[in-house]
């Protein structure tokens, strides 16, 4: 990784912070890599980039001064947009919601027109949905059950806190480019895309071929060895399989192991192999 000598820098662990709670728990989510991934991080970097944001770990981690979150979920970003910019406004929408089986599955059910409701629904959802991961049906559904946590209470402080962490980021609803695209000499860039790899080898291809296919795997490789030209710091997440070191093999690859919090079950989960690319 390079260094870079921009006054502009920012440190990114300056003890200067309060260590933040991610909004979200998501699926394939990094928090318990974050103490493999801390080391790779330069010490001073300017705008911070996560195309693939979901539950958005390490940025929670980092809590960078500037930064720009991307996703192609249109509920998980309206809803990140909602929180910074009307907190209050989503916590009153969320108070109307009742912790209550025959409510989830009803508002399970409709999603709402208003942009603060939506993003009142979705966290509603996973903080009361079965083992809290976000899973849609191939029509786009939740369809995760109700988790029968009728003593959960809404954290109405995390989600004030996570807004005034959101006060310097921009956010990007689309292609994991268009996140990207103003990434220049000393920023870090951080990718952790959907794992599918070229012969269907890894667990996650069952679901994830239509999310993120191989040939967007080809294009992010390509992608990450351009930023890294342009001088940006950039580090990949992905699916420990020979297929995946072959498209970055330019790059510094290190392997870690986390324990998988996918299965329903805690007998369905493992741990799971991951290659962290670095340049």
């Amino acid at each position: 990784m390079k260094e870079t000598q921009s006054a502009a820098s920012q440190l990114h662990l300056d003890g200067n912070f309060e260590k933040l709670k991610p909004l979200f728990r998501w699926a394939g989510g990094k928090r318990r890599l974050l103490s493999q991934i801390l080391p790779l991080i330069p010490k001073k970097y300017n705008h911070y980039y996560e195309p693939f944001c979901g539950g958005a770990a390490l940025f929670f981690e980092l809590n960078p001064a500037n930064a720009t979150l991307g996703d192609t979920n249109e509920e998980l970003i309206n809803c990140y947009k909602q929180v910074k910019a009307s907190p209050e406004e989503v916590i009153a929408a969320l108070r109307k919601l009742e912790n209550i089986k025959a409510d989830y599955y009803k508002i399970r059910g409709k999603v709402p027109t208003s942009l603060i409701e939506r993003a009142a629904r979705l966290f509603y959802l996973m903080e009361l949905s079965f083992n809290g991961i976000y899973r849609v049906n191939s029509s786009g559904e939740f369809n995760v059950p109700y988790g029968d946590k009728a003593d959960k209470k809404f954290d109405f402080e995390r989600i004030r806190s996570v807004s005034k962490s959101f006060a310097a980021t921009q956010f990007v609803c689309g292609d994991f480019a268009m996140t990207v695209k103003n990434a220049k000499e000393g920023d870090l860039v951080y990718f952790d895309p959907p794992y599918t790899v070229a012969h269907g080898n890894n667990g996650f291809i069952q679901y994830n071929e239509r999310i993120f296919s191989w040939a967007g795997q080809i294009r992010l490789a390509k992608l990450a060895e351009k930023l890294a030209q342009r001088g940006c710091y950039v580090i990949i997440s992905n699916a420990a399989h020979a297929s995946i070191a072959e498209i970055y093999s330019s790059f510094k690859t290190q392997t870690v192991v986390r324990h998988s919090a996918v299965g329903g079950l805690p007998k369905a989960r493992k741990h799971i192999a991951e290659f962290v690319f670095t340049k």
